[in-house]
């Protein structure tokens, strides 16, 4: 495993990671921390969760035998069916897709079967070819590429970023400024999705959140959301890179059904306690989101779609990303993907104020972040949309998404 330090560019090694199975057949996975990375004295932890610095021998037979803070540096499910076509196979193993994947992944993390991290590469597809990346999109949602290593097509497929969060296309692609993530449309969306989530990363903004920074392509009549990523820094000569965990690695969950019992917004908040450098700000920002969610029906909140990051030393949570309003037909009762109160995951005001101890706050404030927020969403969410360029239909197809009735009711 190799990782690039904060404030550096290049990576170095960190340790060795090895999975095997045990006298039963169950994964079990170990790293060890190399003693040169130890006697670094810029040497920071891998995450603060599992893998600490230190000389101690790690050992997991969760996640299959693989710590969090790989699966997070891992690609997402679009990332796999890039990586799929590449090789010309289904991959069955974590450290397989690792392994195949190319240098786009979030994080500091790197992988590689040699000892010394190879260098790293400088070559992204810039912003004049998000015609070219959108129709090679189009082409993988339609199964229209086949699975033929050293295929034109095929090869052109790693251009196509494969980390950084779901399943939609996307691309990593750079500008004079930055490294940014491009989502792109899909034939059958039912509404113009990069404009629409663009528009919700604005009025996230206007009510307080942090967010990552955004804007929109327009390429041969279709549009594309470009997203700044907040884990590289452009410098003259290169990038430095962000460690990054998510959240379901902090909560030490998985996305099985048999551990979602700890995919909880206040499991997560007193969590960050223990990690982040500003816990109270940390933690009113995370009370924030979680109204917010509620508010716009953002039922995707899952614990992939938070983030830690440290472009330092210090742990904070990453700002915002994957926010999109879901119009469901119920006016009652909508639940978020995270617990949020005593009620469970019930998108809902008592709800989420039945626990704003456990985010540090005191019950005026609480109230204050709730019904600003909520007069905010009522007020602006059409206006914010509609400046945003999201068309007419578009916006009365997502109306019922925001403040639905049964957020206030007891």
């Amino acid at each position: 495993m190799y990782i690039t330090l904060p404030r550096a560019e290049t990576a170095i090694t960190a340790g060795r990671f090895v999975l095997e199975r045990t006298t039963n057949g169950q994964p079990l996975g170990w790293f060890i921390y190399g003693r040169s990375y130890l006697r670094n004295p810029d040497a920071v932890d891998i995450d603060p969760v599992e893998l600490k610095l230190s000389d101690t021998t790690y050992e997991t037979t969760q996640l299959n035998g693989v710590f969090g803070a790989l699966r997070d540096a891992g690609p997402d499910f679009w990332g796999r069916r890039v990586i799929e076509k590449h090789v010309g196979k289904t991959l069955f193993g974590e450290l397989d897709y690792l392994l195949h994947s190319p240098d786009d992944r979030a994080g500091a993390l790197g992988f590689g079967l040699g000892q010394i991290p190879p260098a790293p590469k400088r070559d992204f597809n810039q912003t004049l070819e998000l015609q070219m990346l959108q129709e090679l999109a189009d082409a993988l949602v339609r199964d229209e590429i086949p699975a033929s290593p050293g295929a034109v097509q095929v090869e052109q497929l790693l251009l196509l970023g494969t980390s950084m969060g779901g399943a939609r296309p996307k691309a990593v692609i750079e500008d004079r400024d930055a490294l940014w993530i491009a989502k792109f449309s899909r034939p059958d969306d039912r509404w113009n999705y990069p404009r629409v989530e663009h528009a919700m990363l604005r009025l996230a903004k206007e009510c307080g959140i942090e967010v990552a920074e955004s804007r929109i392509e327009s390429v041969a009549g279709r549009d594309v959301l470009l997203i700044k990523r907040f884990d590289r820094l452009k410098t003259p000569t290169g990038y430095t890179r962000a460690r990054m965990i998510s959240a379901l690695t902090v909560l030490r969950a998985d996305e099985t059904l048999q551990t979602r019992t700890r995919w909880s917004y206040v499991v997560l908040a007193e969590e960050l306690r223990r990690i982040v450098s500003k816990p109270k700000d940390d933690a009113r920002e995370l009370f924030r989101r979680i109204c917010f969610n509620a508010l716009i029906s953002n039922l995707d909140d899952h614990p992939r779609n938070h983030a830690l990051i440290a472009v330092d030393l210090d742990w904070k949570l990453s700002p915002a990303y994957d926010l999109t309003p879901s119009p469901v037909v119920s006016q009652d009762h909508r639940d978020l993907a995270m617990e949020c109160g005593d009620q469970g995951r019930f998108a809902n005001e008592s709800n989420i104020m039945s626990q704003h101890a456990r985010f540090l706050l005191e019950m005026e404030e609480a109230r204050r972040i709730v019904g600003g927020m909520k007069e905010q969403i009522e007020k602006t969410w059409y206006s914010t949309a509609r400046a945003s360029g999201v068309s007419e239909n578009d916006a009365e197809a997502i109306r019922a998404a925001f403040v639905y009735p049964g957020f206030s009711r007891n």
